[in-house]
């Protein structure tokens, strides 16, 4: 009965944080990191967990944030100034469809369109990267669905120059992604040199190169240059990245990136199958601090 307002406001205070650091939300204290690589995470990953957990994308994004996080890739724009608040970008933004890209020349109208407008927007929020995709084969010879993307990216590589945004055509497999065309190092390595802008490169997705059987510490140390972001996810799965639990090094890989002398984005980009999904997040990020 005398307890006065100030200490019942320290209880029902100290009670709150309990229940907070108990949920699966909790926000994470600002990581220490050494900051050699950017990180950013794909928010897609995470969907369904916040979803099941009843968590909003201002918390998501707070304790991205919170983890050292530096952006959130693909995130809808109506949740950019949330990332402004935490002084973070949205990494990566989305434009046309993978299937429908540009290896056609029926397709370039559309696709540039996407491009233009969504590298306006990169600019005037000073967000790095816009992405694009070569589509699918259907059919069509890859050396001429190369030399069509070619024509496209070299009609957007001027604009892209001018408003200093890097359009990341993404390398996939084409077994998940069936019949997807920038399926090989070689390809896109050969569409980056033709190109030859500064400002169009190849998203190298970490996974999908393994699961070309690719080689992607090799790659990463003999084709930097062609690189101008970079996905995780484990192998096989596209889970967790955790040593002993798939088979990629990624404390090598990340090591090789920062060697490299690369200054973009590694985005974490693998679907937690854990139960606390951003403490698998929180490890992700920790494994690549290299």
């Amino acid at each position: 009965m005398n307890t006065s307002r100030r200490d019942l406001l320290k209880t029902i205070a100290g009670a709150t944080a309990v229940s907070a650091m108990s949920s699966p939300m909790s926000l994470w204290s600002a990581e220490a990191l050494k900051g050699n690589i950017k990180q950013s995470v794909c928010q897609w990953c995470y969907a369904g967990y916040m979803k099941k957990n009843n968590i909003s994308m201002a918390q998501f994004i707070a304790s991205c944030a919170g983890m050292g996080l530096k952006g959130v890739e693909m995130i809808d724009e109506e949740h950019w100034p949330l990332l402004k608040k935490h002084n973070m970008v949205c990494a990566m933004i989305s434009t046309h469809s993978i299937g429908k890209g540009l290896n056609r020349a029926e397709n370039h109208d559309a696709c540039l369109d996407s491009l233009r407008k969504n590298i306006d927007k990169a600019a005037t929020w000073g967000y790095p990267n816009v992405i694009t995709f070569s589509g699918n084969c259907g059919g069509l010879d890859k050396q001429q669905g190369l030399e069509q993307c070619v024509v496209a990216l070299k009609k957007v590589a001027p604009y892209a120059e001018e408003k200093k945004v890097t359009v990341c055509l993404e390398f996939l497999n084409s077994i998940g992604h069936k019949d997807y065309m920038a399926d090989t190092t070689a390809w896109c390595v050969e569409l980056v040199n033709k190109v030859n802008s500064p400002r169009v490169k190849v998203l190298y997705d970490i996974f999908h190169a393994a699961m070309m059987k690719e080689n992607p510490l090799t790659d990463i140390q003999k084709h930097a240059s062609c690189w101008g972001h970079y996905h995780t996810a484990g192998m096989p799965g596209r889970n967790e990245i955790d040593p002993g639990i798939q088979t990629l090094d990624y404390a090598a890989i990340a090591k090789a990136i920062a060697d490299s002398g690369y200054k973009g984005f590694l985005g974490q980009e693998f679907s937690p199958k854990k139960p606390d999904a951003m403490q698998s997040l929180r490890d992700a990020v920790k494994l690549c601090d290299v």
